[in-house]
């Protein structure tokens, strides 16, 4: 029998890839990489790794003087295209090379990286290279004009909005500290993203009553609604929660509550949150998870408005094990 090494390889990195795969599903921090609904594509990889593993076992040892290309020595018969033949073909005895290397070690990085480093969440230096602000701005359609916050809060108070007008008063901030936030700003599970119309359409008319209450699930339907036609929900109480965020040019008491939003890989990860205004905003360090409630009213960043969040009470929480958001998936059938 003849041990071939190369074949050898191959085969460990097909195991290696199906192993990796069953990993990230084990302990759930496939998460962390794909939107959830690509999850049976992700599995079926897996398993199409593993048969190609036991393909490519049948190769690693072969008898001695059985008739193959590679130990063909009668060029004449079998192997008169032999140059034409190896440089598109290699059947894995060929010498090592320099370019054999690279493409291997092309191949087994991301086995590599995958099992000695730690999956990284993405955070408030991922945002700045996305240009977070730029980006929330122009998830901002309101077709008036832009307000300012004095502006907005001075409307609020001429319309009489008891509730509004009290969550900006710091008064009323300091003395509602104590108060825990409701357990319905708790976030879903972060799959729990597929819905039927039905569901869909009675998720968003619960828009028009009551704390709105940003659960994962339906955070960036809630988002887009909001930030389409801000007008509509000025004064209406909100709880969501998400990582600080804070650029140049914040006032002291400015930070955005955000989160990632995963369409299909976090590759595409786009940032999504709410600007938000409270006196302790600049204790509060970047990438801290924190729980908000507040009324919405409208702010603005570059000229354009965006939906702000004057917020009433928060705290502290710790990061979710799933911290990405992903699109609703309607089902229709």
């Amino acid at each position: 029998m003849q041990f071939h090494v190369q074949q050898a390889a191959r085969a460990l990195i097909l195991l290696g890839f199906s192993i990796l795969i069953y990993m990230l599903h084990f302990t759930g921090k496939i998460y962390l990489f794909i939107n959830p609904k690509y999850l049976l594509l992700s599995q079926a990889a897996a398993f199409l790794f593993l048969i190609l593993f036991f393909i490519q076992i049948t190769r690693v040892w072969t008898v001695k003087g059985a008739h193959d290309h590679d130990s063909c020595s009668h060029v004449g018969e079998c192997c008169s295209h032999d140059d034409h033949h190896n440089h598109f073909h290699d059947h894995g005895t060929s010498p090592f090379s320099v370019k054999k290397l690279l493409s291997y070690s092309i191949i087994v990085l991301p086995l590599l990286t995958g099992f000695f480093l730690p999956a990284k969440v993405l955070d408030s230096a991922i945002a700045d290279k996305k240009g977070a602000m730029l980006s929330i701005a122009g998830s901002s359609k309101s077709s008036q004009g832009s307000q300012t916050t004095s502006e907005t809060k001075e409307q609020e108070d001429s319309q009489g909005t008891g509730e509004a007008g009290q969550s900006t008063e710091e008064s009323d901030y300091q003395a509602e500290q104590g108060t825990d936030i409701p357990e319905g700003t708790e976030t879903a599970t972060g799959y729990e993203n597929q819905m039927t119309d039905e569901e869909y359409n009675k998720k968003i008319e619960e828009l028009e009553t009551g704390t709105i209450i940003f659960n994962d699930s339906i955070y960036s339907s809630y988002y887009e609604e909001i930030s389409s036609d801000i007008d509509k929900f000025q004064g209406r109480k909100v709880s969501l929660y998400g990582f600080v965020y804070k650029e140049e040019g914040f006032a002291e008491n400015q930070l955005v509550v955000s989160r990632f939003l995963v369409t299909h890989c976090v590759a595409d990860a786009s940032i999504i949150g709410f600007l938000s205004e409270f006196p302790d905003a600049a204790t509060i360090e970047k990438d801290t998870w924190i729980k908000i409630e507040g009324v919405i009213e409208t702010g603005s960043y570059m000229d354009t408005p965006i939906p702000l969040v004057k917020v009433s009470k928060w705290e502290i929480t710790e990061e979710p094990e799933v911290p990405y958001l992903y699109p609703v998936s309607i089902n229709r059938e």
